[in-house]
């Protein structure tokens, strides 16, 4: 099994060795990235199609994808997005909606989303995409019940996340960050594309500052 670590949560200790920590590999694409602090920051809260490519072979049985993401504003006007292309087969050096060949997970906040299956409020969707301009809703999840947990005082904080695929069975595994990843949901990828493989990962957001750590990758 191969472990891929997008982003850790830093050190619990109270004691932040940034020395010690390093971003992977990456290509900023849309939006204003920067890097401070071992942390890769989208900075431009009007850019909606905001996104960096990073290399990461993913051919083995099952990978798993660790990373922890920080809200720093934006969502003011009622809508904010983010989310990772996993197995994503060839990097696009533009801007667009959708990654080649690849499954976008996405979390949502929008008081007034354009797609009627998308419900408002809290919710994270499954798109498939096809091309670097064509995606199709897979599935959509409501988590207005989480919606309380929207306060200054929690979004300060990194939340931590945690999934894990498998490339052979095409089953996905997206952790509960809310209860520490103990439950989580599961989506089952198209049986025509298995296995599935993919050389990069994409990072994006849509309308809204975002802040992501990172210790590298390992076996």
């Amino acid at each position: 099994m191969k472990k891929m670590i997008l982003a850790l949560v830093l050190m619990t200790s109270g004691l932040l060795v940034y020395a010690q920590i390093k971003l992977p590999e990456h290509y900023p694409i849309a939006g204003k990235w920067s890097e401070k602090d071992g942390r890769l920051y989208q900075n431009d809260e009007k850019a909606r199609l905001a996104k960096v490519n990073i290399p990461v072979v993913q051919n083995s049985p099952a990978m798993i994808y660790e990373f922890d993401a920080r809200y720093e504003g934006g969502a003011e006007d009622g809508h904010g997005g983010f989310g990772l292309h996993l197995f994503v087969d060839a990097a696009h050096s533009g801007e667009s909606w959708g990654a080649g060949h690849s499954y976008l997970l996405w979390l949502n906040y929008d008081e007034n989303p354009p797609n009627k299956n998308i419900q408002p409020g809290l919710s994270a969707q499954i798109y498939r995409s096809h091309s670097n301009s064509w995606m199709e809703l897979v599935a959509s999840f409501d988590l207005n019940r989480y919606a309380g947990l929207l306060t200054d005082e929690y979004l300060a904080k990194p939340v931590y996340f945690k999934i894990i695929a498998d490339a052979r069975t095409g089953e996905i595994r997206i952790y509960n960050p809310v209860d520490n990843n103990v439950s989580y949901y599961v989506l089952n990828m198209d049986k025509g594309v298995l296995p599935i493989k993919g050389d990069w990962i994409v990072l994006r957001t849509n309308g809204m500052r975002m802040s992501f750590a990172s210790s590298g990758f390992e076996e």
